[in-house]
């Protein structure tokens, strides 16, 4: 079966350009270990400073393996170009 995961950020003002930059680079980690089938990176329509990213896995446990591919201190680097704390859920059809 199938997994979605579905990530939502929220950049901090003026820093956008700056979290989608550092949201394509993870994309580009995450998208080549086992188990991932796809990942899209977009921003709202309407509100720039808004991101998601829309992941498919053949697990759960895929995504969490990757997600330990990401050095702490990278994702500390992360922190201050957020406006509120990241959001994620898993879906399956």
């Amino acid at each position: 079966m199938t997994i979605t995961r579905i990530n939502e950020f929220v950049a901090a003002a003026g820093q956008a350009d700056a979290l989608h930059t550092f949201l394509s680079q993870v994309i580009e980690v995450v998208s080549k270990a086992p188990g991932a089938l796809a990942c899209q990176l977009l921003r709202q329509h309407d509100d720039p400073n808004r991101l998601v990213i829309i992941e498919q896995w053949q697990s759960i446990a895929a995504h969490q393996a990757a997600a330990k591919l990401i050095p702490a201190d990278e994702i500390a680097k992360v922190m201050p170009l957020l406006a509120q704390p990241p959001k994620g859920s898993y879906y399956q059809a």
